[in-house]
């Protein structure tokens, strides 16, 4: 087979995901990121948060597998958004120091500085939540393209607030999954008083929370909605808080996916099986409910494949995540 019957056979099979090299929804491969509008990448990190399974690095690799059988355009928002933007898998961040956090987070703030150069807006899939806070250094704050210079909104899906500073390191990672959520505010890549941390759960740790959780993240700005309160709220009127607090700025998403009741979700790092998290309905409503803000990343993390059900329904999971957050900033594109 050769010439043009060879390069048909090859467009008549690109639309079944066991056929062809593996990229994030079966987007080009381009480690360009000025070649493109919406980058993915895959980051694969799990030396930032050492108490639990240490497999997050195995993301990117299983939602690679699953999203090539995603479908293509979004049902709610009536558009499909790999039409209407260059949406490139741009691969994973190189990181020849794996073991050692703090050469990691050296590694990925270097990596995406460079999409923050080019104008070119991540979607990400860790990795653990340590991630985060380098993506938010390069892309947020004083001197930062995407943003205009200005600190971002943090809107923030996780059971935890990831914002201890009363502990120096978590067992010996600084700039940890622990910690992002605070030293991102204190060095002004993030304006809390712009963000939220939704969906928090779970019994405190009398050492660390002082009997509150969330009480550290409220003495940065943060706007605190734990599960409880949610439930009260519904989906609706937590949509409208986000984008009254958020405002016309620049926002960033970022999605922990033990924020998902362990029933949706069981793959994950640091499962919170004793509170009800959101289901999967509520969770795709709220990213859906946030359309038109101006998201210059997003990422999903904390995604552990050794630990999920047969089916990958955890990887699957983090793959509807990715393609809401990708949508929105297609959609804001338009």
């Amino acid at each position: 087979m050769t010439g043009n019957a060879l390069e048909e056979a090859k467009a008549s099979s690109q639309s079944w995901y066991w056929w062809g090299i593996p990229t994030f929804f079966r987007c080009p491969w381009n480690e360009d990121p000025a070649a493109c509008d919406i980058a993915l990448v895959g980051v694969p990190h799990s030396s930032g948060n050492g108490s639990t399974e240490r497999d997050q690095h195995l993301g990117p690799r299983a939602v690679r597998n699953v999203s090539g059988y995603y479908r293509r355009a979004h049902g709610i928002h009536d558009f499909a958004p790999f039409d209407t933007a260059r949406i490139h898998d741009l691969g994973d961040v190189p990181l020849p120091e794996a073991m050692n956090n703090e050469a990691c987070v050296r590694d990925i703030e270097a990596f995406y500085a460079r999409l923050d150069e080019a104008g070119t807006r991540p979607v990400s899939i860790g990795g653990d939540h340590s991630i985060t806070g380098p993506i938010l250094k390069a892309l947020a704050g004083p001197g930062r393209k995407l943003s205009n210079g200005r600190p971002a909104a943090l809107i923030h899906f996780d059971a935890h607030t990831d914002s201890y500073e009363n502990i120096p390191h978590w067992l010996g990672a600084r700039r940890s999954a622990a910690h992002w959520a605070a030293y991102t505010a204190r060095e002004q890549a993030v304006d809390p008083s712009r963000g939220l941390q939704i969906g928090m759960r779970g019994h405190p740790s009398a050492a660390i929370h002082q009997g509150k959780v969330g009480s550290s993240s409220e003495e940065l700005g943060y706007r605190v909605v734990k599960m409880a309160e949610f439930e009260e709220l519904g989906v609706a009127k937590t949509v409208e808080m986000i984008r009254e607090r958020v405002g016309d700025g620049p926002a960033y998403i970022t999605f922990d996916l033990d924020c998902l009741d362990p029933s949706v979700a069981p793959g994950v790092s640091n499962l919170e099986p004793g509170f009800s998290g959101f289901t999967i309905r509520e969770a795709t409503r709220m990213l859906q409910g946030l359309k038109g803000l101006d998201i210059i990343g997003a990422d999903v993390v904390c995604l552990m494949p050794t630990k999920d059900s047969p089916n990958q329904i955890t990887a699957q999971v983090a793959m509807v995540m990715m393609f809401e957050l990708l949508s929105l900033i297609a959609w804001r594109r338009r």
